[in-house]
């Protein structure tokens, strides 16, 4: 593997996880106090898992396979329970989840999603919206405060950077940082892993570019759209949702995506293209995704284990070895639980920056409305 990050001894992955602090407490979006809804005491785990079983499945929504191991995180829960899980749209965006359940409602049938995954800004605005359901896992206390609803609503699960997944049988000179993207000897070689006016990766990828300027803020976003302006006006930029197929084959050989997603992307090809992992120094962007219930969620017992296999122990190694940060990190990692050889392979996150929801909100708002006038090109899906 020619992933290009440095690897970090336990110490300084430890601190770069206390960055995370930065998260302040306008994550809490204060509302009415509902009934509290808490895990199951361990008496009655019993209770939740032949609930759960009778119901007999599961239904998710924007989890491919090869995202921070969750095909790993499938079987696992799989066997453990022998509740099948029903996978919609693996490739949807943040937005795209939660539209599904708005349009499932009153569907109880199998295009209607029990459990979403999606960017750390689509929690609240889940929650506002009445789409998502309180229900507090039996590790709720390890979680930390600045990553969650304290109502219960939703929770922090991973974290990665951004990065350049680069096919290097295609790119003889890898980009290193967002400047380089400019450059004219990668001409229509760049994509983004999204739509930025859906996908939660995509937008955050716009900020990054933005913020490598040195600019922050609302002010980065546009000058991320002004970036993206001009990396489209030059010809390097290839308008498609991005994808490990697309980096593979050479179609977009440069992709800006989430660091577990180009070092899984690595492994999976197993050298055939080779693939590096630049993680840029301008413009580090560190990202959290947040786990929640539909509010209407046909298998809601399911839905509610899913949730505690996700954060036990044993879910959030799952999501260690896919390359993600898990949220329990800090927690785990003082208790001994992530085994060494675990640890080595995730990529620093020294010096990223962790925006807040507030931040984020304001930030996705400017690319929103900015994308079709500023850059004036359509992402399209993979056919």
């Amino acid at each position: 593997m020619s992933a290009s990050y440095s690897k970090r001894g336990l110490a300084k992955l430890l601190a770069a996880f206390l960055m995370f602090g930065v998260l302040t407490a306008a994550c809490a979006q204060p509302t009415a106090a509902p009934e509290e809804v808490v895990a199951p005491p361990a008496g009655e785990m019993d209770a939740l898992i032949a609930a759960a079983q009778a119901e007999g499945t599961v239904t998710t929504i924007a989890l491919p396979h090869d995202w921070c191991g969750y095909g790993a995180v499938i079987d696992g829960f799989k066997a453990k329970y022998g509740i099948e899980v029903n996978e919609l749209d693996p490739g949807a965006g943040s937005a795209e989840e939660l539209e599904a359940i708005k349009a499932n409602k009153d569907n109880p049938g199998p295009q209607a999603p029990d459990v979403v995954d999606v960017g750390l800004a689509f929690g609240p605005t889940a929650k506002d919206e009445g789409l998502i359901q309180p229900y507090k896992v039996a590790t709720w206390d390890e979680i930390p405060d600045d990553a969650k609803d304290p109502d219960g609503y939703w929770y922090g699960d991973y974290y990665g950077v951004l990065s350049l997944s680069v096919n290097t049988a295609e790119v003889a000179n890898p980009p290193a940082e967002y400047a380089d993207l400019l450059k004219p000897e990668y001409a229509g070689q760049i994509a983004l892993s999204g739509d930025p006016l859906t996908s939660n990766a995509a937008a955050l990828s716009v900020w990054a570019a933005g913020l490598a300027t040195g600019a922050t803020g609302e002010e980065a976003a546009q000058a991320g759209l002004e970036f993206f302006k001009s990396l489209n006006e030059a010809g390097n930029f290839v308008p498609i949702d991005g994808d490990s197929r697309t980096v593979g084959i050479g179609e977009t050989p440069i992709l800006i995506d989430w660091s577990y997603n180009s070092i899984a992307n690595d492994v999976s090809l197993a050298g055939n293209p080779d693939l590096a992992t630049n993680v840029p120094e301008a413009g580090l962007l560190a990202g959290v995704y947040v786990q929640a219930i539909s509010a209407y969620a046909p298998h809601p017992n399911a839905a509610k284990l899913w949730m505690e296999y996700l954060y036990s122990d044993e879910g959030q190694l799952l999501w260690a070895s896919g390359f993600c940060y898990p949220i329990r990190f800090n927690a785990m990692s003082a208790a001994g639980t992530i085994p060494a050889d675990v640890l080595a392979q995730l990529p620093s996150t020294e010096g990223a920056y962790f925006p807040t929801i507030d931040e984020l909100n304001a930030a996705k708002a400017v690319i929103v409305e900015g994308w079709p006038t500023v850059v004036g090109v359509e992402v399209l899906p993979l056919p």
